[in-house]
């Protein structure tokens, strides 16, 4: 399990170099191809370079009737008066966006340079190939699925607002 300290320092320490053009998808999956360039602690002149995707769900909308259900499970009287007020509230909703990492499309591997090169030649790289779903995240050996969990939670936050705008568009909100 992750410290505390371990987490705050790879959430502190991850950068987007180069992040996908495109945004979540509001009515369909979207996929993103992640690089993620660290340096082991224990290799000098060493960088580990892992590559995968990143598929996002489409996101749903939770009408407040529903989210309340989803908060009485264990809970007491005081949350069955919090989720009857949530109930009332007609203009509360919340988005719910789920994220799988495919192991499946996942690869390792330990290259002899330095990462100021390594992280040059492949923004040089997706700057050629041009393609919208491609990421590139500097961050933290030891913690490095939180630096995935950070560059998701960033991708929710900038494609909330489009999401949001397009269910008003079409009268869903």
């Amino acid at each position: 399990m992750i410290k505390a300290d371990d987490f705050n320092y790879a959430m502190e320490n991850t950068r987007v170099l180069v992040a996908p053009s495109t945004a979540i998808e509001t009515y369909g999956q979207t996929s993103f191809r992640f690089r993620l360039v660290t340096e082991p602690m224990d290799e000098v002149g060493t960088v580990r370079l892992r590559q995968g995707m990143i598929h996002a769900e489409r996101p749903k909308i939770l009408a407040p009737h529903y989210v309340s259900k989803l908060l009485l499970e264990g809970f007491g009287e005081k949350a069955r008066d919090f989720a009857g007020w949530m109930e009332e509230q007609k203009d509360l909703h919340f988005l719910r966006y789920g994220f799988s990492l495919r192991k499946t499309d996942f690869s390792e591997s330990i290259l002899r340079e330095s990462k100021d090169d390594l992280l040059e030649r492949l923004m040089q790289q997706l700057r050629r190939d041009d393609d919208p779903v491609d990421t590139l995240i500097e961050g933290v050996d030891e913690g490095w699925e939180v630096c995935l969990m950070k560059f998701t939670m960033d991708l929710i936050q900038r494609s909330a607002g489009n999401n949001l705008a397009e269910w008003k568009r079409c009268g869903l909100l």
